[in-house]
């Protein structure tokens, strides 16, 4: 029978007894193999912190122009900061999206001899002077999703055989996590248009918040689109291609897109994207057998592009290829020869 929407897993059950949480990492892997994609409920951070970010985020894109583009990305060598409208590509095809890239606030890395490229992603963010509450709110946010991001890949390895802390050391010391936080504005009319083309999210984790009563997000399962809208009191969660290559195709990274509200309207989302250290190679689990043939190979990307082990390479090349603004003013030596 086709799937007509995506499975809801209770994160809660981790806590409601061994024999529980074993049926919660059961569904968890089986979900994860055949989907890719599911709603996390019961997941337990505060209401007022999810109102407090979506009005903050709100807010963030009523700024006057100027206001946002003084926090424009061209301004980060980090990829950070406000995109305008357009001003990224997504398999080929402009992005119908304003947003503000937040990332892990840390120190810059020069570039020189000996220092791999995608050292240059890790640096500040950009802030919006006017806004001033927006960066503790954001790391409130970030802090909780990275807890619950870790958790359940903790409870993944475990549901295929591997130790507990198989992931830890990957994202123990400098894990990279980073906050979108996107506005769409209507174009569809009423003719579908291109919110975020077709794609895999190419790290390991991504937990999605969208305003409650919208949708756009559709997720591709067995040839078909299934829409998935917002559930009140849930992230949508999806595994990106770090994970996949992890169990060698065994979980599934997904295609996705998003499609652009109707005119007159439009859709908060934050997508949260959970990674390892940029110097981090995922570590290959010791899948139990029983899985393993049912292992199905890597992906391909929709650029055939190959899945790169080290996620600072993934995540460079994912960033020079959506932004050529950002590669032009800062990066144009990566472009020669």
């Amino acid at each position: 029978m086709p799937l007509e929407s995506l499975p809801v897993l209770d994160f809660s059950r981790l806590n409601a007894g061994a024999e529980e949480a074993a049926r919660f990492r059961n569904e968890l892997r089986e979900v994860m193999h055949d989907v890719g994609f599911f709603y996390l409920a019961g997941h337990g951070v505060p209401q007022e912190l999810t109102d407090a970010i979506l009005e903050v985020s709100r807010r963030f894109f009523e700024l006057p122009e100027e206001q946002k583009l003084a926090v424009e990305n061209v301004f980060s060598s980090q990829f950070r900061g406000y995109t305008r409208v357009g001003g990224e590509l997504t398999d080929g095809a402009v992005d119908w999206r304003e947003q503000i890239d937040i990332g892990v606030e840390r120190g810059a890395v020069q570039p020189g001899p000996g220092v791999a490229d995608y050292w240059r992603l890790e640096g500040p963010n950009l802030w919006p002077d006017a806004l001033p509450e927006m960066r503790e709110i954001v790391s409130e946010w970030t802090e909780r999703l990275s807890t619950i991001s870790l958790t359940l890949l903790r409870a993944v390895a475990v549901s295929l055989g591997a130790p507990e802390d198989t992931f830890d050391a990957a994202f123990a010391a400098r894990a990279f996590p980073l906050l979108k936080i996107v506005r769409y504005p209507g174009e569809s009319d009423p003719e579908p248009k291109q919110g975020v083309g077709s794609h895999r999210d190419g790290g390991v984790l991504t937990l999605l918040l969208v305003e409650p009563g919208k949708g756009g997000l559709q997720v591709e399962h067995e040839g078909r689109w299934i829409d998935a809208p917002q559930v009140p009191g849930t992230f949508v969660v999806n595994i990106g291609e770090m994970l996949e290559l992890a169990t060698n195709g065994y979980l599934k990274a997904t295609l996705h897109r998003v499609i652009s509200p109707l005119r007159g309207s439009d859709r908060i989302s934050l997508p949260f994207f959970y990674n390892p250290a940029l110097d981090a190679t995922m570590p290959r689990l010791a899948v139990a057998p029983e899985f393993q043939a049912k292992a199905r190979g890597l992906s391909v990307d929709p650029t055939n592009s190959p899945i790169l082990e080290t996620y600072g390479d993934n995540a460079l090349r994912y960033r020079l290829r959506a932004h050529p603004n950002v590669v032009a003013e800062h990066h144009a030596d990566l472009l020669k020869g």
